[in-house]
């Protein structure tokens, strides 16, 4: 079942176009990774879920959470799915947090909004915390943000996610403030927890290998649109669009040690300012005149989805 869906979603903020026909599903119990490079739209996309958008932005296409579209709710409703149905995880947890309230009642006050007790939503919160890996949790629980570290203070957030048992998370580069450890114990404790709870979980990231560790599809985003789907187990194989084998090339891991790096040539391009056909054309060794003229769909290839104009044989695979 289809829990959250984007059916040719289009943004545009000031007249610019940010998003240009985002179509995504997310089944229910499903970890989907929304990757791709800085400015590609990957959190516009999200904030877009909540209606998170700056005031006069211009939304078309379709958004739909559990079968409600979520572009009709009133106050009330949308009230109510922000603090049920999904909860955001977000790249920075100090932006977060009140600064000057304890952990204690950050955690406690996500519970007391539903009627639930003090009592019980400090034994909640308590066993919250023990979940998601927090140490020396009763001191924790009196302690601000500010003397905790930013991998703990990220899992306080996460605790914060789940304590409405949500039927989705939106992480939102939930690891960028944090050093690489760190970076890898937050998220194995995010896809434990939301395993644990059958949640479903859109989760965004630069880093491609980050997301197929944790994610039964990816979805690769350029220049606000979804330019390949496909599942994360297949990742190197099965990729076939242009973009995410070049991003696929240009990993750290893609190259022997002390070799250069291989690079995407040109400029990563916005929404706006990409060709009217297909958003890559520009960068892409392959393309011709009508690939910047037409704009393909994604179709069926190999194990996933692609949109490009050369495929399934115009195209080189390559691993």
């Amino acid at each position: 079942m289809t829990l959250l869906g984007l059916d040719g979603l289009r943004v545009e903020i000031g007249g610019r176009v940010i998003l240009r026909e985002v179509t995504l599903a997310v089944a229910a119990g499903e970890a989907v990774g929304l990757v791709g490079e800085s400015g590609s739209g990957k959190s516009m996309t999200v904030r877009s879920v909540l209606r998170m958008l700056p005031a006069g932005s211009r939304v078309t296409g379709s958004i739909t959470v559990g079968g409600l579209d979520v572009n009709r709710l009133d106050s009330a409703g949308l009230r109510r799915m922000r603090s049920r149905d999904v909860a955001m995880v977000f790249q920075d947890p100090r932006a977060t947090v009140n600064p000057v309230r304890t952990i204690g009642d950050f955690l406690t006050e996500v519970l007391r909004d539903q009627g639930i007790s003090r009592v019980e939503a400090n034994r909640r919160a308590v066993a919250l915390l023990t979940d998601v890996g927090v140490d020396h949790v009763e001191r924790r629980m009196h302690q601000r943000p500010h003397e905790l570290s930013g991998g703990l203070l990220q899992r306080v957030v996460i605790a914060a996610a789940l304590a409405t048992e949500p039927k989705l998370i939106l992480a939102d580069e939930p690891t960028t403030a944090l050093d690489v450890t760190t970076q890898e114990e937050v998220v194995a404790i995010l896809h434990e927890q939301r395993r644990k709870r059958g949640t479903a979980l859109l989760f965004i990231s630069h880093d491609l290998e980050l997301a197929a560790a944790v994610c039964d599809r990816i979805a690769v985003m350029y220049a606000g649109e979804i330019v390949e789907i496909l599942p994360a187990n297949r990742l190197h194989e099965d990729a076939r669009h242009p973009y995410t084998q070049a991003l696929l090339r240009s990993r750290p891991g893609a190259v022997n040690p002390g070799s250069r790096l291989e690079t995407i040539p040109g400029t990563p391009q916005s929404a706006a300012d990409a060709p009217a056909g297909c958003v890559f054309a520009d960068r892409c060794p392959h393309a011709a005149d009508h690939c910047r003229e037409v704009r393909p769909v994604l179709s069926p290839v190999d194990s996933g989805l692609a949109a490009c104009h050369l495929l399934p044989n115009g195209v080189p695979h390559v691993a």
